[in-house]
């Protein structure tokens, strides 16, 4: 649903036809609800800690170099390497689902071949008992059943304790995923997000999101 650019309590950017943040300062009026137009402080405070911190302004730089190398010829496995080459770091970490077995060895042969050192953690390690979490035995995917409990906590600490210097995720399930996010002591970026209907391709909901998946706007 659409919000009201009347009553909005916060950025809506994905509204804009405009596009004035990617153009030449002065060439294009932004529209009223820009945050260049009513945040223009937020922004500068922000752009303040990249100067603040050289490594994070490293990251950016070098993402960007990335970005340009490899506009629409390489794939993002072959960004995430290149990323990692220009930063400097050899040690990479694999955190990935139990259902993307194959998927994460593939990624970790490519990486080896690649030059890196790789370590991967499945979601599942340390078999936690969904039961001592306080899951009803009604509410697991398959009830009856003993149901280990996803693991991002323990994968980020085991990445961390192997001194891995960027983490990479592999299919781990909504929410798991932003716990990795919180505990990773390395930086993270994501391979496959998981979509166990679309084959791990969300995005195909919202290009369908007007015809066959237009329940999703209902």
């Amino acid at each position: 649903m659409w919000c009201s650019l009347t009553d909005r309590e916060g950025p809506v950017c994905a509204l804009c036809r405009i596009a004035a943040c990617d153009a030449a300062p002065g060439s294009k009026t932004p529209p009223r609800f820009c945050p260049m137009v009513t945040e223009p402080q937020v922004l500068e405070r922000s752009s303040r800690i990249y100067l603040d911190d050289e490594e994070l302004r490293r990251m950016a730089a070098e993402s960007s170099r990335t970005e340009a190398a490899g506009y629409c010829e390489a794939t993002r496995v072959e960004e995430t390497m290149d990323f990692a080459r220009r930063m400097g770091w050899r040690r990479l970490g694999i955190a990935h689902c139990m259902g993307l077995m194959r998927e994460a060895e593939a990624a970790r042969d490519i990486f080896i071949a690649g030059g890196f050192e790789v370590f991967t953690v499945c979601c599942k390690a340390g078999s936690i008992d969904k039961e001592s979490m306080g899951i009803k035995d009604e509410e697991k995917v398959h009830p009856g059943r003993f149901e280990a409990m996803c693991n991002p906590v323990g994968q980020a600490t085991l990445l961390a304790e192997a001194g891995t210097e960027l983490n990479i995720l592999i299919g781990l399930c909504v929410g798991h995923d932003s716990i990795f996010f919180m505990h990773s002591k390395a930086p993270v970026t994501v391979l496959v997000a998981k979509d166990r209907v679309l084959g791990h391709n969300p995005v195909a909901a919202l290009y369908t999101s007007s015809t066959y998946y237009r329940r999703l706007r209902s």
